[in-house]
């Protein structure tokens, strides 16, 4: 399977209090200077999502579910599928909720570490939260690096893809820390009009960012 044999199907973007889907702009913030997890529980409720495990998850994992739920919002599929897998990665892991859990340990005079932060000390848990939204029972991995590494990401996506391992590829770049945030989603399937290609890919992770990718 060769890059011009897979396509980006679907976009999704979240930055600096914005979100796109295909290159529209679907929700902005009015106060650009409003805390991650106040924007995304903004966008939430605007979309009348309905998972109340929404509120308890940490902002890696709010920020993904929330491009995921754009992602697949005009996706038909059945549930649970078996077909859709989740590629996604980040510079920073769990950084952004570490650094929460270390301060509820730090002192030993108030030592109460707290089990709602320590579940999201691992990156890949925001792949849990999606997947149990959308009833993915499929493939999914969760990558850490400097930056997004686009040569590595469409190899597996192709693998995925010609094992017949996955219909559909959800690929990704998703980092957050000390407020800094970004996510851009892209979906990947055997057929479309924009080639899953290295330029594309890179193209889309340098389109409107400045943080980590």
């Amino acid at each position: 399977m060769n890059e011009s044999s897979t396509y980006i199907t679907q976009i999704c973007q979240i930055e600096a209090g914005n979100l796109f889907r295909n290159n529209e702009l679907l929700f902005s913030a009015e106060d650009k200077t409003t805390s991650l997890s106040s924007f995304l529980k903004s966008i939430y409720q605007k979309k009348q999502i309905d998972y109340p495990k929404f509120y308890k998850m940490d902002d890696l994992s709010k920020l993904a579910f929330i491009g995921a739920a754009y992602l697949l919002e005009n996706q038909v599929f059945e549930q649970p599928n078996h077909d859709i897998a989740l590629v996604l990665s980040n510079a920073n892991g769990s950084l952004d909720t570490d650094q929460k859990h270390v301060k509820t340990i730090e002192n030993p005079d108030a030592y109460y570490p707290s089990p709602a932060i320590f579940v999201y000390t691992l990156a890949n848990i925001c792949l849990a939260e999606i997947s149990i939204y959308h009833q993915l029972q499929s493939e999914n991995a969760f990558f850490i690096s400097e930056k997004f590494e686009a040569t590595n990401m469409l190899d597996y996506t192709h693998y995925l893809l010609q094992s017949g391992k996955a219909k559909k590829v959800i690929n990704g770049w998703v980092d957050c820390l000390d407020e800094n945030y970004k996510l851009a989603f892209y979906l990947v399937e055997k057929q479309g009009k924009i080639p899953h290609t290295i330029e594309n890919i890179n193209q889309l992770m340098n389109q409107y960012g400045q943080f980590n990718h």
